[in-house]
């Protein structure tokens, strides 16, 4: 998808999300600005980048959910 149709995207899946559920991204580059919006939203967030250089970022509200722990890359 182009910009900025995967911010907007995942901005109405964090507005949305609840405790019990996380917002996992797969993206060809670093989502920096989603990335600056969750931290001033006080989510939690975990970013990994895999041998391909593919970014993988997953973002939660509840700060008990242990992110890396869900990512298997």
């Amino acid at each position: 998808m182009e910009h900025p149709i995967p911010l907007q995207q995942a901005m109405h899946h964090l507005k949305n999300m609840d405790d019990d559920h996380y917002l996992y991204m797969i993206h060809r580059k670093k989502p920096i600005p989603l990335i600056e919006i969750a931290k001033e939203k006080a989510f939690v967030h975990y970013e990994h980048q895999d041998a391909e250089e593919t970014w993988h970022i997953l973002i939660a509200k509840n700060p008990h959910i242990n992110l890396q722990e869900l990512l298997d890359v």
